[in-house]
């Protein structure tokens, strides 16, 4: 990518937008980046029980999670940031080679320990694939018609979502493909599929970008990841280790000295801060944030029961599961195809995280009537349900934090709400699964001892082989123990004696729900403060375009000021008045920010364009 000196003139005018087959060109290498990230999600998460058999560290595979997740989660704000300096081509390239190499790493890996490395590798790659993407489309597309756009990425997800867990079943059930371990091509089908993402992006996105010479904010990095690191550790770990454990509580204290340290250091940084603290001045950016923190919190903080109970009560397999989920997929999308065609109409886009954010308050609070002998369809209706409340409020709540800031900052106004959007889902993970498992024990004794008196219960109990209340007692403890460790016994015992267990999970995910329904409500009571700011007409790229031509503009007129004042001097040096003009031209100004000769041989003072 070559980079040429800025013309001295201001441009005429600001480029003109792209027609709808020239961005339609670039969205599908946007696409395919962001199948490449979101396929691999789905494929592991589906494959990795076999996975940890195979390498013989089953126990280690929460670290597999926890070092992709750091890592992604980490990097995210580092794109946003770099890509506004640098711009949105070469990050964007640089995060798939990245994701690339991470994946073939981890189809050698020999030990659990070494797929947690590569896999943290990876997560390298997978920070920039869906915030670079989210903010190139700002680039491309005004805020008022991006969210049509952004339904096709959606669109990315819900396919993925669907094939994920197919392709992962059958990877993860296969001893060998061409001589291989299947469990092995879950990571290696990211190659080709990468190489093609990669080739469509080096050929279709070329965006015009403009440079400006910017400090990078190592010591905000450094201190961002002092904080969110412990941070994300106790949130993969916590429940195991003990919430009151010294390790915990020391790993807590030092996030906090972290985020501490990053809020320090990004108030001395100013415009040059990974975040710039300015951008908090708005409400609809700050809010905006928080809604993203609540959403991820109750999203992925509730939505992660759903699967296991599919799994523990329905007797699903992970596959199966994934596949029931389609209709949560469904509503996801047609929120946001509804949502994205009228904003683009009206202009108008509050009205949907209202009714989104009320929808999930509702479709969580509804989630108590499920049972375990609930039907198919009353899953499918709370599932789509609640899928439609989250496809009115993802995009939209996006499009409104793009458009509270100005173009400059586009990168890391997108960066920052994926960033802590994952950072409340993960949060919210830690919390409602310990919610879910702390809870259980209670649940699953109250459920036995509410069966003790059924008849088909009894003779279930009596065909086990348990014949005295002793025998019967140590029986239910065992089971009440593997279903901390692993439910699969569910599957394979009577169901009248799996019924109060399955009842007692039921139980236990009610409280979850309660919490989840309560966050919603808070997010809708924030939705509703949320101020609604005309959208804009212009997409980022025009507007950066406009800027620098108005700056160019500013400097051509400084520059004029300084000439006119040198001559002036020069005059009054000959004895001449301001009336008087030397005869001939001036000698070309040397000395000064804006003199001739310093622009020229200097041109990394004023803004360079280059394709990025």
């Amino acid at each position: 990518m070559s980079e040429t000196t800025a013309p001295a003139a201001a441009p005429t005018s600001p480029a003109l937008g792209l027609t709808h087959k020239q961005i339609s060109t670039i969205l599908i290498g946007l696409m395919a980046g962001m199948f490449l990230a979101a396929l691999d999600q789905t494929i592991v998460s589906t494959s990795i029980r076999v996975i940890g058999d195979d390498l013989g560290g089953l126990s280690l595979q929460a670290w597999v999670t926890t070092a992709y997740l750091i890592t992604s989660t980490v990097s995210t704000p580092l794109y946003g940031k770099l890509s506004d300096i640098y711009g949105r081509r070469p990050l964007f390239i640089t995060a798939i080679t990245l994701f690339i190499i991470g994946s073939l790493a981890c189809s050698f890996s020999q030990s659990m320990y070494q797929l947690a490395a590569f896999r943290a590798f990876q997560g390298l790659g997978a920070g920039g694939l869906f915030s670079l993407a989210l903010a190139i489309l700002a680039d491309i597309v005004p805020p008022r018609e991006r969210a049509k756009y952004q339904g096709y990425f959606l669109a990315v997800f819900g396919t993925s979502s669907v094939i994920g867990p197919i392709v992962g079943g059958f990877f993860a059930g296969a001893e060998t493909i061409l001589g291989i371990t299947g469990w092995r091509w879950v990571f290696l089908i990211n190659v080709p599929i990468g190489l093609i993402a990669l080739a469509i992006v080096m050929r279709v996105l070329h965006i015009p970008h403009t440079r400006h010479n910017h400090r990078i904010d190592w010591w905000g990095a450094a201190a961002l990841i002092v904080g969110i690191v412990p941070l994300l550790v106790v949130a993969e770990q916590g429940r195991q280790w003990g919430w009151d454990s010294a390790g915990v509580l020391s790993l807590i204290a030092l996030g906090v000295i972290g985020v501490v340290a990053f809020i320090w250091v990004e108030f001395r940084m100013r415009d040059e801060a990974l975040i710039p603290m300015r951008l908090f001045r708005s409400g609809v950016f700050s809010l905006g944030l928080g809604i993203n923190v609540l959403i991820g919190l109750g999203m992925f903080g509730a939505l992660s029961t759903l699967p296991l109970y599919l799994q523990l009560v329905k007797g699903a397999t992970p596959t199966e599961s994934g596949l029931m989920l389609i209709p949560m997929m469904i509503g996801i999308m047609s929120g946001s195809v509804i949502s994205g065609q009228l904003t683009a109409r009206t202009g108008r886009y509050k009205i949907f995280p209202v009714v989104g954010a009320a929808m999930l308050t509702v479709s969580f609070f509804l989630l108590l009537t499920v049972q375990v002998d609930s039907s198919y369809w009353l899953l499918d209706s709370l599932f789509l349900m609640i899928g439609l409340g989250l496809g009115l409020n993802m995009q939209t709540m996006l499009i409104a934090v793009q458009n509270a800031v100005p173009a400059r900052d586009m990168g890391v106004a997108t960066s920052s709400a994926t960033f802590f959007r994952q950072l409340g889902g993960t949060l919210g993970v830690a919390v409602f699964i310990s919610l879910l498992f702390n809870s259980l024990p209670n649940k699953m004794t109250a459920a036995v001892q509410a069966s003790a008196t059924n008849p088909a219960f009894q003779q279930a109990l009596a065909a086990s082989g348990a014949t005295t209340p002793q025998q019967a007692q140590e029986l239910l403890t065992g089971y009440g123990a593997q279903m901390q460790t692993n439910s699969s016994f569910l599957q394979q015992i009577d169901p009248a004696l799996a019924l109060p267990f399955q009842q007692g999970f039921v139980d236990s995910t009610h409280l979850v729900y309660i919490v989840a329904g309560v966050i919603m409500f808070i997010a809708f009571l924030m939705v509703l403060m949320l101020k609604e700011v005309p959208l804009r007409t212009m997409s980022a790229l025009q507007e950066r375009q406009l800027e620098d031509a108005a700056l160019m503009g500013e400097d051509a007129e400084t520059l004029q000021e300084q000439v006119d004042d040198d001559l002036a001097l020069a005059a009054v040096g000959n004895g001449t008045t301001s009336e008087e003009k030397p005869a001939g031209p001036p000698s070309p100004v040397t000395h000064g920010r804006h003199g001739l000769d310093e622009a020229n041989t200097h041109p990394t003072e004023g803004p360079g364009k280059h394709s990025g």
